[in-house]
């Protein structure tokens, strides 16, 4: 009976965050503390390749831009009619990155079964001190320790998803160490992402046109062309790598006779790219659908008064 009591508390105090973060409102530090505690038992749980079933919606990077997200939700359905996996980044450059974020972890604490959130590699504390998560939580919170809660949390997100064992989902690519799932499975993820190694190229790798393994100009990570993702997928027994990182003017793009798809969650990146943005359905039959849209209309968003620098790249 205590359980079903505190279940019902916790219910309860989720409906009310969501409804919060709805409006756009920012919860308070001592929310944030309760979510963020929640939320690392349940990711504690879970895989470094998580097992999910079809169908599900697959979401590229976000980057801070809230009313965008609510946006999505609009297009292709909300949680927990729609089952969504979000590929990482959900921090940083966009305006609202507080918000987008606690939505995200508020939504699995509440349909844990219904959502999944990889980590990006954005969701790390070296790179959100350089491109305005650190100082959005400075500016709303008044201290770091939001920031803190929630850069803890990113350590125990999972490193990539595995629906119906034929598509490979991570936010950005391969690595030359790693040769199999299982490689992947084996990995200690709770820890800052490193600057080298297997968990820094799964966070950062591109692929690229021509064969094998290149140097890539991020700095950290690789490139890897066909040649290198038809052979990871034959020795895993897959059909498609979906991976998100990388901005796609058009929402989306297949590559190398569609074993590889990259999709970008973010439309209009920036607030300048004029991009627009795609959403990837993987139904129950495994067949892939793209949804595109736009940024949120104007008269659906607020854009605060700048306040600090210029965060794009």
């Amino acid at each position: 009976m205590t359980s079903l009591r505190n279940l019902s508390s916790l219910y309860a105090d989720l409906g009310g965050y969501l409804a919060k973060l709805s409006a756009a409102e920012s919860l308070g530090e001592r929310e944030v503390e309760n979510l963020c505690d929640k939320a690392k038992e349940i990711l504690s749980c879970e895989s470094n390749v998580q097992p999910i079933p079809a169908p599900v919606t697959l979401v590229g990077d976000l980057h801070g831009q809230f009313y965008d997200l609510v946006e999505l939700f609009s297009v292709g359905g909300k949680v927990p009619d729609t089952n969504y996996l979000f590929l990482g980044d959900y921090v940083d450059r966009g305006y609202y990155s507080v918000e987008t974020v606690t939505l995200l972890v508020c939504l699995k604490v509440r349909y844990p079964a219904r959502i999944h959130i990889l980590r990006g590699n954005h969701e790390s504390r070296q790179i959100t001190q350089v491109y305005g998560f650190y100082d959005e939580c400075l500016r709303k919170y008044g201290s770091a320790r939001v920031w803190k809660l929630f850069t803890d949390l990113f350590d125990y997100l999972p490193l990539s998803a595995l629906v119906e064992d034929q598509v490979f989902c991570l936010h950005a690519g391969l690595s030359p160490s790693l040769d199999t799932l299982d490689h992947i499975r084996e990995l200690d993820r709770v820890a800052e992402i490193p600057h080298e190694g297997p968990i820094c190229d799964l966070m950062w790798s591109d692929p690229q046109d021509e064969a094998g393994w290149g140097i890539s100009p991020r700095g950290a990570g690789y490139q890897f062309g066909g040649d290198i993702v038809h052979q990871f997928n034959a020795i895993n027994g897959l059909g498609l790598i979906a991976r998100a990182h990388q901005l796609v003017m058009e929402g989306h793009k297949m590559m190398f006779d569609d074993s590889l798809v990259t999709v970008w969650s973010a439309p209009n990146y920036c607030y300048r790219c004029g991009n627009v943005a795609s959403i990837m359905e993987v139904g129950e039959d495994l067949q892939k659908q793209f949804t595109t849209f736009d940024a949120a209309p104007p008269n659906t968003r607020e854009i605060p008064a700048k306040s600090g620098p210029d965060y794009f790249l």
